[in-house]
């Protein structure tokens, strides 16, 4: 049935919802953006590239994304494990454990950095357990990976539990009784199909850790040129009424953030085309 909006619009009030749409992205995104970038222009090339590249906001930048890097890496594989895990097999406390997955959506980022921070201190449950052994957690760069793993972990498993629960058992069973190992079905049969929701988890959590501030600040200590991350450095310009140095510093994180989405996103683009592609030639050769 052809609809009576014209070819394309299948709901009605197509153009309505589509200039609702553009308004509130408009006003939620790209007005905000384009204030930072207007405030940022302020500056002369010369005097935005000092702040930009000083010592400690590229300190700061390491801190940041390589921290946010690790933690979504990290928490890419345990997600996959734990999605697999709550989808494919079923055990006493299951419930319990699905509802602790989306923890760190409910719970406040300020309480879970000082709960981090108390576990991990020196004289913490696990701490006084590990600084002995020679691993520092608290107030060092690997409490910041800590926290980013503890709040990105959900967006992974949550972001993966639908697709794993879409592939059918069968699928594996048939690959089984044609004499693939259970390597071979995980990568010829399972890993096409997961990689695309993989980087999109892996992409969101990646993106959500860039941005933390609250449960970070408690356990990472907050070093200059050590554990000092880009958003502390931000609120400390602000904090001392520098706004167009803190708006660099956003513009600069802004344009890494974007690239590296980008990057993530054409990868998520090539596995989805690969994908498709497979599925179309009939799957397995």
């Amino acid at each position: 049935m052809r609809s009576p909006n014209g070819p394309g619009q299948l709901l009605p009030g197509f153009r309505l919802s589509l200039g609702c749409a553009v308004v509130y992205l408009s006003l939620l995104v790209l007005l905000p953006l384009s204030g930072l970038v207007f405030k940022a222009s302020q500056l002369s090339l010369a005097a935005f590239w000092e702040i930009a590249s000083g010592e400690r906001a590229l300190a700061s930048y390491r801190v940041t994304f390589g921290a946010s890097l690790l933690a979504a890496s990290i928490n890419t594989v345990f997600g996959l494990i734990v999605a697999w895990v709550l989808v494919r097999y079923s055990f006493p406390g299951k419930r319990v454990i699905d509802a602790l997955v989306d923890l760190p959506f409910a719970l406040p980022t300020a309480v879970a950095g000082i709960t981090l921070a108390t576990l991990y201190a020196g004289n913490g449950w696990i701490g006084r357990y590990l600084e002995p052994l020679g691993f520092k957690i608290a107030f060092a760069p690997p409490g910041i990976v800590v926290a980013l793993t503890f709040i990105g972990l959900p967006f992974v498993v949550r972001t993966l539990q639908p697709v794993i629960e879409d592939i059918e058992p069968e699928v594996e069973e048939a690959a089984a009784s044609l004499g693939a190992s259970r390597l071979q079905t995980f990568v010829r049969v399972l890993w096409p199909g997961l990689l695309p929701a993989l980087l999109t988890g892996f992409t969101l959590a990646f993106s959500r850790s860039i941005g933390e501030y609250g449960s970070v600040i408690f356990i990472a200590g907050n070093m200059p040129l050590i554990s000092e991350i880009t958003p502390l450095l931000i609120i400390s310009k602000l904090e001392q009424y520098d706004v167009v140095g803190a708006t660099a510093l956003a513009v600069v994180m802004l344009f890494i953030s974007f690239l590296m989405l980008f990057v993530v996103n054409g990868l998520q683009w090539w596995a989805a085309t690969r994908h498709g592609a497979r599925a179309a030639d009939g799957g397995l050769r």
